[in-house]
């Protein structure tokens, strides 16, 4: 008796630290829309407090319309949302001011200051006006010297900027980005993952959606890919590529195929740039890969290479395979 006590004990245990470190947890969101269209499809999903999470998906797949159901925007058809263990609906205050969200687009005022927009979007919180703490955050992402400045005469760049300033406002303890560096140059996209990582240092969870993959190669912790309304995977970015990721074996060949050797068909291979390169696909997961058998079919050919190289697979390419099989 002693020990089922125990056993049920570890069990609740368990679901507690499970629902402390969700800071979101969405279970069995669907939202369908007038007209019959299912924009999601019983989506579940718990993202941990501190992580970087990336939210990845073709034009339509539901990233959006998730996004604007955990942040009140938009009402779900069915299921539930609970971000710090609170339901989003029966605490909506509560849940509300914990989210910070940076849109895709900018919708306010275009002939108010940025100093005035940061500190009205701080007040619709009901925070305490705080100009300290305002002056920071524009000094952080370069806006302090355009303080005074009207909105419509910021460049694209500012305005992305401005709109982080005004989800940081009320200094919630996670934010969306929705395709926060869409439009904008290399270098304010390097200076804003910069500041998000700063941001995931301090304790704040960042969720992000992003046409750039290779940014949220280079940032997230963890990875979901949604299409068609559905969630088609979970996991985290490093075990995702080494699970799903293949390898390409690239060799330069010191003289130029005109078309691929018939000894050669039996591997995984292909010319690129005509008929210079060998690219040679493999599974790195498994203990055969046949490279030793490619090399010995290349020496038996008299076929000389100037070059031998390794590439891993993209997130990119990753990510592609997964919406074509979803």
């Amino acid at each position: 008796m002693g020990w089922r006590c125990w056993a049920i004990f570890t069990r609740l245990l368990g679901a507690i630290i499970l629902v402390m470190e969700s800071v979101i947890s969405v279970k069995n969101i669907s939202k369908t829309y007038e007209g019959g269209f299912q924009a999601l499809k019983g989506v579940d999903l718990d993202i941990k407090k501190g992580e970087i999470f990336a939210l990845l998906g073709p034009n339509g797949a539901g990233k959006t319309t998730l996004i604007s159901i955990i942040c009140g925007i938009t009402n779900a058809t069915e299921g539930q949302v609970l971000v710090g263990g609170k339901d989003i609906v029966e605490a909506y205050r509560e849940t509300r001011s914990m989210i910070g969200l940076v849109p895709q687009e900018l919708t306010t005022d275009a002939f108010e200051t940025v100093w005035a927009t940061v500190n009205f979007s701080r007040g619709l919180f009901g925070k305490k006006t705080d100009h300290k703490l305002v002056e920071e955050i524009l000094k952080k992402l370069s806006l302090w010297e355009k303080k005074d400045n009207r909105l419509m005469t910021l460049s694209g760049g500012m305005k992305r900027r401005l709109i982080i300033a005004k989800a940081l406002s009320h200094e919630p303890r996670i934010l969306f980005l929705d395709e926060p560096t869409a439009g904008v140059d290399v270098e304010l996209r390097k200076d804003m993952w910069n500041h998000v990582r700063a941001l995931r240092e301090s304790g704040v969870t960042i969720i992000l959606t992003t046409h750039y993959i290779e940014e949220a190669e280079e940032i997230a912790d963890r990875v979901g890919v949604i299409n068609s309304g559905r969630l088609v995977m979970v996991e985290e970015k490093n075990k995702l590529m080494a699970n799903l990721g293949t390898k390409k074996l690239i060799i330069r060949l010191s003289e130029p195929l005109i078309q691929l050797p018939e000894s050669l068909e039996r591997f995984d291979v292909h010319l690129e740039e005509s008929g210079t390169v060998l690219v040679y696909t493999y599974d790195p997961k498994k203990k055969r890969s046949r490279i030793e058998d490619l090399m010995h079919c290349l020496y038996e050919l008299n076929l000389s290479f100037k070059d031998i190289d390794t590439k891993q697979s993209s997130l990119e390419e990753i990510f592609v395979n997964l919406v074509k099989e979803s």
